[in-house]
Parts: C-alpha cells; structure tokens; sequence
C-alpha cells in the first residue's frame, strides 16, 4: 500500500468511526447519562464548545475564532501530511499526521454542524435532522462520551495546594477524535527523528 493510500484510508475509516459514535451517543443518550461498562470506564454524554478539558473563553466571538482556527490547522496540517508523504518516512508517521488530521477534523464537524443537523431537547434524546432546529452553523457543540475515573480518593495532606482533597484520576471526558489527536501524538514523539528531519549541513571545502 503506498503511503497516500494509507493517510487517506486511515482518515476515513478515523473520521467514520468518530461520527458514527458521536450521533449513536447523540441520538442514544439523555445529556449527562452516564453507562457503567467497568468501575473504571464508563460512557457519559456531555458536550462542550470545543476546546481541551472543556475549558471555554470568549462566549460565542471565542466559540467562532476557535472554529476558523482549526479549519486554518487543517488546512497546514494537509499541506505537512502531504509534504511528509513524498519523503520516505516510516508508515507510523504518515499515520501519526493523518490522525492528527482526522481528530481535528472530527471535531470541527461537531462545530460546524451539530448546532443545525440536531435539535436540542434538555430531558430527552436528541434527534437527527429534525424538522426544525434552533442550533447555528458554527456553533454546534463538540460530542463527549469516555470517561476513566481510573481513580478516586482523597490526596495525601503532604502534597502542596491540593493535599487532602478529593480527586479524580483520570477525570476529564473526551471522545475519539482527541484520542487521534493523543495517539498522532504519541506516534510522531516516537518517530520524531522522522517526523522532524534536521536538514543535513555540508561542510564546503575550500581550496
């Protein structure tokens, strides 16, 4: 398999397989339940505006600047997929960028059309494209459903700031599209040599 074939099969099958859980979790789940698959793993269903950990800024001016800065990181990020598929990499790096792209792009879908492709009830299921819809192109909400509460107790006093406080380990819920992003990651750090050549100095000589 040549190395285009591989970034554009690893993108759609990352990107399907995004939106197909995303809409089930959408159309499945009342906002905010949860589904106890192990003490440790769960699915709960929550959105938000888009950015890391769910943090927000800027109201809907912050939502949108959000937006178009990622569609303008795809776009780069294309251009890096293919500058890096002409050189002879690893195949894991070529892989790497293309879910990288792939997160990014999975979840700008969710900013760009869920606001207008879903309705919004706040104690029922969603449902896809209804009649009408009071959501915005561009302002849709990102999709969240995995959650690892790997642990949870209350810290040792001794540890600064937050030492005899109850926390969560892992507590931040995400989706599959971040975990692209975590896993390009991952993968261009381990083929960073790479992913990141150093353009070789020739000494000239001189006579």
């Amino acid at each position: 398999m040549s190395k285009k074939a591989l970034a554009v099969l690893t993108i759609l099958i990352a990107i399907v397989l995004d939106q197909v859980i995303k809409i089930y979790v959408k159309t499945h789940f009342i906002l905010g339940e949860e589904v106890l698959i192990f003490d440790w793993f769960r699915i709960h269903f929550v959105e938000n505006n888009g950015m890391a950990m769910g943090f927000e800024f800027g109201g809907r001016t912050g939502k949108l600047f959000l937006t178009l800065f990622r569609i303008i990181a795809v776009g780069l990020i294309i251009y890096w997929l293919s500058s890096t598929i002409k050189r002879k990499v690893h195949n894991a790096v070529v892989i790497g960028i293309s879910l990288i792209f792939s997160g990014a792009v999975g979840n700008i879908i969710d900013s760009i059309f869920y606001g207008v492709i879903f309705n919004h009830p706040k104690h029922s299921v969603a449902k896809l494209f209804p009649e009408t819809t009071q959501g915005e192109f561009f302002y849709g909400k990102v999709v969240d459903m995995f959650y690892f509460p790997i642990w949870e107790g209350i810290l040792p006093d001794w540890i600064p700031f937050v030492g005899g406080e109850m926390y969560t380990f892992f507590q931040y819920i995400f989706n599959p599209a971040d975990s692209y992003i975590t896993i390009g990651v991952v993968l261009l750090f381990i083929f960073s040599k790479q992913a990141f050549p150093k353009e070789e100095t020739k000494e000239v000589e001189t006579t």
